[in-house]
């Protein structure tokens, strides 16, 4: 408007320059702000970006739409937009393509620990979390490149799998406090007046976890109640404390001097050993010196209250020792680790787990005393390839099979007569077997050769196969049904008639000699024979042949004058071939062709003949010397003449004969050998110029040829010139050179691996062999396959095991404590008593050369003892001889063997030592006794076919026909026992170590038929029927044998197939009709009516029988013509008509208004005026009158018919086509035939009987090695597998597919330890003692119930290393000690759970340790508790619930219980904690009343509560009328003297109260008057009732008064 403005009113805006200034300024910032405006309202909007695109690799591009969109949501130009702000429509971006995903992959560390997620802010308080938390924990996530772990982006990993996630929930289960048991008993309190503490203990069962509380004090003490100890009488005890022994100290140089007694030299004070003499010796050759020294020990006399006391207190006999020998310790020394072995894995199986590698290190010397004894020898790690080496992908490994083998059906056969002999020309249903075996997939990667190249190579190189367990899944079938085609012969049809006499070729004739031939055609093609089709033409040499004719069709007779009597009929003549077909005319050129032919009219006086009938049949079907061919034909008088007519003609002019099939008996063919095999030659190598072959994959085109000769009948071969040349079949045709197949064998397999540890050296020569497979057999002349099949040789360079053994040197002298040492302790001045002695072992090889330590270790087993304990025997010490050897035993078991020993020195002369109790010199001991028992041990063993122990040996494999039944043997295990009762080898019981018992697998039997009986005739001797056979039962099935076929109630199964009979191989013949008879005696004019006859014969249509008569019953007498029928014989002048024509054809539809018709010519006229008889009749077609239809008819399929030598497999099915009548009859087909009906295709079909296959099974395998090394329950077992399904009525598979017994009862040698022994102190009270346990060699059967019995030692071998300490420090606490006690037993396995499911898969458990105080004054000093905590598994979940006692005065036991039934502190929640004293709410102020055990305010007794209308007590009042005896309702005791408050609530239960605590009468206060009230009025109806049967008359009653009840008001009525 402002413009507007400006431009209406320019004068006065240029007046004003001030103004237009102004005005100027206001249009500049109205534009500004326009300007403002639009870029607010425009704005620039992107979409998604889309998919990367471009090359692999970091070259991709991705982009997205940028469009320009004004505020409102339309879409504008972009020139509104502000470009500066405009967003990038494309970025580059990193392509990812298929072959990416080897390259990268997810990195995915795992879970921390989860966290609490804080709510609002605050954190939720432990006391209001009731089972668990929420929580969130976390990982880390990256996209990786594999080759160097570099970090890429998230979305190339993307492309593949999606992110993994990289948080959760989880749960943070509520703090749980720890968990103690309850306290045990107190300990006893000490006897006498000793000031003593007494104490108590308890064990953690569950430590503190997530966050709670800690484990509570684990001991309580108290002082025992002593009584003051009387005058004279000391207040404290003394025990003599035992100290530990001290360190192993060789003596000092001067005490060796003093003792007078030799030791191993030690060289200088330094220690350093002498080396003289050994100078250039190894240093392994060296035994080490056991070094003997002293060990001491400190015993004190100890008081009650911990502090020591004079040793005289504690004096005792006899005192301990305080020293003792010892022997020096030595570590374990070890040689250098040798170097890493190569890894194991040699090749990468991506993700697996990774190779190892091990190293070895050797033993220089053992350790010696209480040295550190060796460490292991061994030690592996894992591995993989260093640095950025990429390892070879491992092979991977699939099942190959060879090519099938031929099918064979004998052997299905064999399956059903295993007695069968090899029968010729088997076919039907077989079996074909293949190889099957493992091989190595080659897969190669990095490699530049092409694809073609590749596959050429993959197709030719065959893997070598290895052993079938690196195949994982299950392998392919090695057998499979197959089938051999049935031989089948060709089937001809019947000859068709001889054709005329025709010259070899019509373009070109040559002379007078022609050929009549005759054909028929194949039916079916032979399959399987070599001998083809029979020759399909013969033919016979003929004269004057001709290839054309004329064909004559004779016009109506039109006389030469009037109209009768001569004249002459037009022939109208057409040229044919003969194939029947029209030709030129001038092809019959040289034939004579007829014009005109002269005919007759009778006149009406003449005499009347009918016309020729037909040439009848051929008398014969050839000529020879004996027969000739001939035919006839007749004609009859059909009115006589009258006078002055022409004559009838003689009789003999009536019939005509003429000569027929005047061509020899001799029949000429071609006969055709089989062709023979294709070969390639100069011919075949034109053909394959000029031939083009459609695609088949043959290697060459060859030529087969066979012979043709030209043969005459059954005489033989005869000139070709007999034969047609234009039907020679011919002698050469190309054909398919097959190709040759070489027989392809796999390479042979690895050698079987040599054993790689190391052989005894008398062990037997190991062989490792090799095979390989036939994958493809050889074929048209290929090459042929190996004969050797597999390899077997020695192994070379097996490593023997080495012979080392221990060498043991002579015992050196006992070593005793230093006199210096001993003179110091009262009594122990002589130098006698128990000592050390040591030995020099060494190890030594086969060879007797010294060897490390390590290798006798290795070989020899464990080192004999170098150190032995001796006696120096003292002055007034027994001495003996050495014990004797035992005596021989004699053979008897109950003998017994001594021993001797004698004294020796002084001893002799001692009287002491004479005593034999004391020092027994004779030992008697029983003779080992060699009588044993055995005993049957476990089950019965499955029925073993063929054989009992001796084919059950290990290694030892069943015949491939072994077999499945019959006789056999169960076997059943045995334990040998001695005499004692201890378990030993089972041979000593038996040799094979089983009881044998015969056994019967029964056989199965098949069902057996008979053979089958032969065909039955066809059912229908014209079109299809049935011909039947049939089998019986021979033997029914038993055990699992084949089951028979549906029986009828004959116990026969039949089989009906189709069959055929051609209607017409019997037909009628009728001979010509006989002359009219006119009977003579009624008319003298002999004409009019009479009778004519002819002979009816049924004859054969049989080739071979040709027009032989048959009996007359094999004719359908539904269709038997007629032998006699009238005629007439016309008299002269009558009107004269010939015989009846052949009615004319109804349409193949029938139609009634469609009418069949028939005429008849005047022959002559009539001379009188009667008519003529009718020339035409007409009659409808009507169905199945006079008109028929016709239909093909298809039986149904018969079954599946097999060729004659087969049980099974591929038949044929066939059904009939037969052609029916509209009436139902059968005809012959030749009438569907001519009506050109449409024929259906599928007459026959293939289909297949399934082959009744049984069973196969693999051989047993040999017996595998038993369960278990010794001991009863082992077992051994043998397998077999289905290498063949049952298929049909087969035999089904066995289900035990597997075979166990027991194996004999081996004894078990182990170590058992026994237990601990308490601990024991060597002469003291307390102190520092040893805890000892046996190590014993048992014997056992392995079993849970199992008696262990103790043999010799030996007989359990090495002593294991880990069970092998025998004794261990301890120490027994003196009175006042403070001491630690033993560990607590581990506390069961507990899970943390949520609602009773497990939170974590690993429980916990826990066992505990507490200091004991035992004496007052170190109470404060003596304090502390440990807790071991570890994991565990199999653990179970436990609920803690608060368990509660019954009230007594208001008061009960709160405690906490497990699910299991302990009483434990702790594990509680506090806040659902049951009150332990009961209150009332609100308190019982009121007076005279207390708090009840319901927990609500009673009053005492004597007083009634009256209750608010709350429930609460408002007052206690009195009872009144307890002063004046009155009695009250509601106490029973009203007099009874108050009681206390406890005997109130006691029998306050038992009051009468009739109200509740809230004011409302009771229940049972209305049940009571309920049944008070029925009971008055029962009592009433009975007394109405008993005084109205007494009364005798009926008379007033007395008045009786109401009934009243006293109501004392009492308000508690």
């Amino acid at each position: 408007m402002l413009l507007q403005q400006s431009w209406v009113f320019p004068h006065w805006a240029w007046q004003s320059l001030g103004k237009s200034f102004l005005l100027f300024g206001f249009l500049m910032l109205q534009t500004a702000d326009l300007e403002a405006r639009r870029g607010h309202q425009f704005v620039w909007k992107t979409g998604h970006w889309g998919r990367c695109v471009g090359d692999c690799g970091s070259g991709g591009v991705r982009s997205r739409a940028v469009w320009c969109t004004h505020a409102e949501g339309w879409t504008t130009y972009h020139a509104n937009c502000d470009h500066k702000d405009k967003p990038e429509s494309q970025r580059r971006c990193f392509k990812v393509c298929d072959w990416h995903l080897e390259l990268f992959e997810w990195e995915v560390s795992g879970w921390d620990r989860c966290g609490l997620v804080p709510s609002a802010g605050a954190e939720v308080a432990a006391g209001d979390c009731v089972t668990a938390q929420h929580g969130l924990q976390h990982r880390s996530v990256r996209c990786l490149q594999k080759l160097n772990r570099t970090i890429v982006a998230n979305e190339i990993c993307e492309y593949f799998t999606p992110q993994p996630p990289a948080e959760q929930a989880c749960l943070v289960p509520c703090p749980r406090d720890c968990v103690v048991s309850e306290f045990s008993s107190w300990s006893p309190c000490g006897a006498g007046c000793t000031k003593s503490l007494q104490h108590r203990t308890r064990a953690v069962i569950a430590p503190p976890l997530y966050g709670g509380a800690p484990c509570p004090n684990l001991t309580e003490s108290r002082a025992c109640g002593t009584v003051p100890c009387p005058l004279g009488e000391e207040e404290h005890t003394y025990s003599l404390r035992v100290g530990a022994w001290g360190e192993c100290r060789l003596p000092h140089p001067k005490d060796v001097d003093l003792a007078g007694r030799t030791m191993p030299d030690l060289g200088s004070d330094s220690g350093e050993r002498s080396t003289s003499g050994l100078q250039g010796q190894k240093p392994h050759q060296r035994p080490r010196e056991v070094e003997i020294g002293y060990q001491t020990r400190q015993v004190r006399c100890v008081r009650s209250d911990g502090k020591n006391a004079a040793l005289s207190l504690c004096v005792q006999d006899p005192v301990p020792l305080t020293f003792r020998s010892c022997v020096i310790a030595e570590d374990c020394e070890t040689t250098e680790w040798s170097s890493w072995s190569p890894c194991s894995q040699t090749c990468g199986w991506g993700h697996l787990s990774p190779g190892f590698r091990s190293r070895r290190r050797g033993v220089r010397s053992v350790a010696v005393g209480a040295g550190k004894p060796c460490p292991e020898l061994e030690e592996r790690e894992a591995c993989s390839a260093g640095g950025k080496e990429l390892l070879q992908p491992c092979p991977r490994f699939a099942w190959r099979t060879s090519e099938w083998k031929a099918c064979q059906v004998s052997l299905l056969l064999d399956q059903q007569d295993p007695r069968h002999h090899t029968h010729v020309g088997l076919c039907g249903g077989g079996v074909q077997i293949r190889e099957v075996y493992c091989a190595q997939i080659t897969v190669e990667f990095g490699m530049h050769r092409l694809k073609e190249d590749w596959e050429e190579h993959r197709i030719l190189k065959v893997p070598r196969p290895v052993d079938g367990k690196l195949c994982l899944g299950p392998a392919p079938s090695t057998s499979q049904l197959c089938n051999v085609p049935c031989p089948s012969q060709c089937v001809v049809s019947a000859w068709a008639v001889w054709g005329p006499c025709l010259p070899e070729n019509c373009q070109d004739p040559h002379g007078r000699r022609g050929f009549r031939m005759r054909h028929r055609q194949v039916i079916v093609d032979p399959v399987g024979t070599l001998t083809g089709c029979p020759h399909l033409i013969e033919s016979i040499p003929c004269e004057d042949p001709l290839c054309y004719e004329w064909i004559l069709s004779e016009g109506i007779c039109v006389t030469h004058h009037g109209k009768c009597g001569p004249g002459n009929r037009l022939v109208k003549a057409i040229c044919k071939n003969k194939k029947g077909e029209e030709v030129a005319h001038h092809l019959c050129s040289e034939l004579p062709r007829p014009e005109v032919v002269a005919c007759e009219i009778p006149c009406a006086t003449d005499c009347v003949i009918s016309d020729w009938s037909p040439w009848s049949p051929c008398s014969h079907s050839c000529s020879s010397k004996n027969a000739e061919g001939s035919q006839s034909r007749r004609r009859s008088i059909l009115a006589l003449p009258a006078e002055g007519g022409k004559a009838c003609p003689p009789d003999r002019a009536l019939q005509e004969h003429r000569a027929c099939n005047d061509h020899p008996c001799v029949h000429f063919f071609w006969e055709a050998s089989p062709w023979g095999s294709c070969s390639g030659d100069a011919m075949g190598t034109g053909l394959n110029a000029t031939m083009s072959w459609s695609g088949e994959a043959a290697c060459g085109v060859g030529v087969q040829t066979r012979k043709v000769l030209c043969m005459k009948g059954s005489s033989g071969q005869v000139t070709p010139k007999r034969c047609p040349e234009s039907i020679r079949p011919e002698t050469a045709r190309p054909c398919l050179l097959p190709c040759k197949k070489d027989c392809i064998v796999t390479p042979f397999s690895e050698w079987t691996h040599c054993p790689t540890t190391c052989q005894p050296g008398n062990a037997t020569a190991v062989k490792q062999s090799r095979y390989r497979i036939i994958v493809q057999d050889a074929a048209n002349g290929g090459q042929a396959c190996p004969d050797t099949l597999y390899e077997e040789r020695d192994c070379e360079d097996i490593p023997i095991c080495p012979v080392y053994r221990w060498r043991t040197h002579r015992w050196a002298h006992c070593v005793l404590v230093p006199d210096s040492v001993r003179q110091g302790v009262p009594g122990q001045n002589e130098a006698c008593g128990q000592g050390l002695q040591s030995r020099a072992v060494t190890c030594v090889s086969e060879q007797e050369e010294a060897a490390d330590a390590g290798e006798c270790m290795r070989w020899a087993g464990t080192m004999p003892s170098v150190v032995q304990e001796c006696h120096v025997p003292c002055k007034d010490d027994c001495t003996f001889t050495p014990w004797s050897k035992f005596t021989a035993c004699s053979f008897d078991c109950e003998s017994t063997r001594s021993r001797r020993r004698s004294l020796t020195g002084r001893s002799r002369k001692r009287d002491k030592c004479q005593n034999t109790e004391v020092y027994p010199q004779v030992e008697t001991e029983p003779c080992p006794c060699e009588v044993f028992t055995s005993q049957p041990h476990g089950n019965w063993s499955d029925c073993i076919i063929g054989g009992g122990t001796s084919e059950g040996q290990l290694g030892t494999r069943s015949h491939r026909d072994a077999k499945e039944c019959g006789e056999g043997v169960r076997l059943r295990a045995i334990a040998c026992y001695d005499k004692t009762g201890r378990l030993v080898e089972p041979s000593r019981c038996s040799s094979s170590g089983y009881i044998e018992e015969s056994c019967t697998v029964p056989c199965p039997f098949d069902c057996e038929l008979s053979d089958w009986s032969s065909w039955s005739p066809c059912s229908s001797s014209c079109g299809p029927g049935v011909k039947v056979r049939s089998k019986w039962l021979k033997e029914k099935p038993y055990n699992g044998g084949r089951p028979c076929p549906k029986l009828d109630l004959r116990n026969q199964v039949h089989e009906a197939v189709p069959c055929y009979s051609e209607c017409h191989q019997y037909s009628w013949v009728v001979e010509p009709w006989s002359p009219c008879k006119i009977n003579s005696e009624r008319n003298s004019l002999h004409c009019g009516e009479g009778i004519q006859t002819r002979k009816v014969r049924c004859v054969s249509a049989a080739e071979e029988h040709g027009g032989e008569t048959v009996p007359s019953a094999l004719c359908s007498q539904a269709e038997i013509p007629d032998a006699m029928q009238k005629c007439s014989l016309y008299c002269p002048s009558e009107c004269a008509v010939s015989d009846w024509g052949q009615w004319s054809k109804c349409p193949q539809v029938c139609d009634p208004n469609i009418m069949q018709t028939r005429t008849r010519q005047v022959l002559r006229s009539s001379v009188s005026t009667k008519p003529c008889p009718e020339e035409s009749q007409m009659k409808p077609c009507i169905l199945n009158q006079n008109c028929f239809q016709y239909q093909y008819n298809l039986t149904g399929w018969s079954g599946c018919q097999l060729g004659a030598n087969a049980t099974c497999g591929h038949g044929e099915r066939r059904r009939l086509l037969s052609c029916q009548r509209s009436d139902g009859a059968t005809v012959s087909t030749q009438l569907c035939q001519r009506l050109r009906l449409e024929q259906p295709l599928e007459t026959s079909s293939q289909c297949v009987v399934g082959c009744a296959v049984d069973c196969r099974l693999s051989p047993w395998s040999a017996w595998s090695q038993c369960s278990q090394t010794c001991g009863a329950g082992g077992q051994m077992v043998r397998v077999r597998s289905v290498v063949l399904q049952a298929a049909g009525e087969g035999r089904a598979c066995p289900q035990q597919l597997s075979q166990h017994r027991s194996c004999p009862v081996k004894p078990c040698y182990s170590w058992l330890l026994g237990p601990w022994s308490p601990c024991t102190i060597q002469g003291g009270q307390c102190g520092e003692g040893l805890q000892v346990r046996s190590l014993t060699c048992v014997v056992h059967d392995a079993s849970v119930s199992a008696t262990s019995k103790p043999v010799e030692n030996a007989l359990c071998g090495e002593l294991p290393l880990k069970e092998s300490v025998l004794q261990l420090p301890c120490s027994v606490p003196c009175p006042g000690d403070c001491h630690l006690t033993e560990w607590s037993e581990w506390s069961s396995c507990e899970l943390t759970c949520i609602n009773g499911r497990s939170f974590e898969t690993t429980g916990h458990q826990s066992r505990s340790r507490v200091f004991i105080v035992q004496s007052p004054e170190n109470q404060e000093s003596c304090s502390g508790q440990a807790m071991q905590t570890r994991p565990c598994s199999g653990g179970k979940c436990y609920d803690y619930l608060w368990k509660t006692s019954l009230w007594r005065d208001n008061i009960r036991t709160v405690w906490c219980q497990r699910s299991d039934g302990i009483n434990v502190t702790g594990g509680c929640a506090l806040r659902t904690k049951p009150a332990q004293v009961r209150h009332c709410s609100p308190p019982c102020s009121k007076p005279f009343s207390y708090c009840t055990q319901r927990g609500v305010c009673g009053c005492e007794r004597g007083y009634t509560e009256i209750m608010r209308s709350n429930g609460f007590l408002d007052y206690c009042m009195k009872v009144p009328g307890l002063e004046d005896k009155k009695a009250d309702v509601k106490t029973i005791a009203g007099k009874n003297k108050p009681v206390n408050s406890k005997m109130h609530d006691i029998f306050k239960g038992w009051s009468i109260q009739p109200f509740n605590p809230d004011g409302k009468l009771k229940v049972w206060v209305y049940g009571v008057s309920a049944g008070g009230f029925l009971i008055i009025v029962c009592l009433i109806f009975t007394s109405y009732l008993m005084c109205k049967k007494t009364k005798q008359h009926q008379s007033t009653p007395p008045q009786q008064k109401p009934l009243t009840l006293a109501y004392d008001g009492d308000i508690d009525m």
